[in-house]
């Protein structure tokens, strides 16, 4: 039982996982601190009020505090801009460029037919868009497994003899 325990933590994608956790929480105080201590006095100086958390709707004996969801809201609007421009805008970068390495390096399955440009397979010998009839292409030279298997009994003729 422990053993599996154990394997199960030590799998790689539970401990990235904890990590991004803990790294998360630390960040989200970097962004609160962020947000109280910069962005609420900057918002002060132009309008008045140290932050938003002022704001609140009474309705009867109840209080609806506006303000403190717009400070939330601001704090998510900076996470989710630093998220995407410092995460998710490299690793689309990176990606992209691998997947460009795989696609030059694949070998093309088709090619334009000289009359109307269409895409036809390489194999095909006529356009199935405009019916011209297309030039023959032959496929890269492949070793004959028929020629092997001839010069093996070859050789054991000669042995038996």
């Amino acid at each position: 039982m422990l053993k599996g325990f154990r394997e199960f933590i030590l799998r790689g994608n539970v401990v990235d996982l904890a990590v991004a956790v803990i790294l998360g929480a630390a960040f989200n105080a970097i962004i609160g601190s962020l947000v109280g201590d910069v962005l609420n006095p900057l918002i002060a100086a132009t309008v008045g009020k140290p932050d938003f958390s002022y704001i609140v709707l009474v309705l009867g004996s109840g209080h609806i505090k506006i303000g403190n969801f717009l400070n939330a809201v601001v704090s998510f609007l900076i996470v989710a801009t630093v998220v995407y421009f410092g995460v998710v805008v490299p690793m689309n970068k990176f990606l992209a460029h691998f997947k460009k390495q795989e696609a030059d390096s694949a070998e093309p399955t088709t090619r334009p037919c000289p009359e109307c440009l269409s895409a036809v397979p390489i194999a095909a010998t006529r356009c199935a868009f405009c019916t011209s009839k297309l030039p023959a292409i032959k496929p890269p030279a492949e070793e004959k497994p028929a020629a092997k298997s001839a010069a093996k009994p070859a050789a054991k003729a000669k042995k038996k003899k």
